[in-house]
């Protein structure tokens, strides 16, 4: 127990160091590093937003059929 309480102590250490690292030695000032922080992790979050709305669908889908098993299956599908 003792020996991963050190490491994740480590671990947490060593990501803030280097976290630290990265602002002091970026190449934008911190409001455009900020700013561009916010665009990609926005458009992240709808990329996964869209995934799982496409993987939702998909789902619905076979289990709409899994519970109907006599329906017709359109021919694109199969």
């Amino acid at each position: 127990m003792r020996r991963l309480f050190n490491f994740l102590l480590g671990a947490a250490g060593g990501a803030l160091f280097g976290a630290t690292l990265a602002i002091l030695l970026a190449p934008e000032s911190g409001e455009d590093l900020r700013s561009e922080i916010r665009k990609r992790a926005k458009r992240f979050g709808d990329e996964i937003q869209q995934a799982a709305q496409q993987q939702r669908a998909e789902l619905e889908r076979q289990l709409d059929v899994l519970r109907h098993p006599g329906a017709e299956i359109p021919l694109e599908e199969r």
